[in-house]
């Protein structure tokens, strides 16, 4: 009789689990990020390029170069190839320091993709601007952005000479 109830009440348990269980939403970032030059980041910038898809600098796997304003200096960063296409950084600099950091080339060819990358992508631009080095977390779900993203974000460090 007791392994009836024990059985009855864990199957009861489990759905209730199961019923309630939650995934993650992707709500409210169906459209890319903006570029870091745009007023919207509250700076205008010099650099070359629309913010688009690619950086005008350069193509895949080249560095795109730097660009000064106000005090500022935006850095491009080299694409660093993944197998669902580039990955390319561009970060804006101000006495030494990250102060911003946004994706201007990243996989979105097709519908998976614009997906995992509408959600990672704001991410990792956050979390490279906070921490200001190319030691940032991956994001679940996105490993294969997140390590191009990481590359380009050291390719960028490295040119714009911060870190170690």
């Amino acid at each position: 009789m007791r392994r009836v109830i024990l059985a009855i009440v864990s199957t009861v348990v489990g759905l209730i689990l199961l019923l309630t269980f939650k995934t993650h939403s992707t709500s409210g970032t169906g459209s890319p990020p903006a570029a870091i030059g745009t007023p919207s980041a509250g700076s205008a910038s010099g650099a070359s390029g629309s913010g688009g898809g690619s950086d005008a600098g350069g193509g895949t796997g080249t560095a795109g170069g730097g660009t000064g304003t106000a005090g500022a200096t935006t850095v491009t960063g080299a694409a660093a190839s993944t197998i669902y296409g580039p990955v390319q950084v561009q970060i804006m600099v101000k006495g030494g320091k990250v102060t911003a950091a946004k994706a201007v080339e990243y996989p979105q060819d097709t519908p998976r993709d614009s997906q995992i990358n509408a959600f990672a992508i704001p991410v990792l631009d956050r979390e490279a601007a906070s921490v200001g080095s190319a030691a940032i977390d991956m994001v679940s779900g996105a490993t294969y952005t997140s390590r191009g993203y990481i590359t380009s974000l050291q390719s960028a460090l490295d040119q714009a000479k911060i870190g170690a």
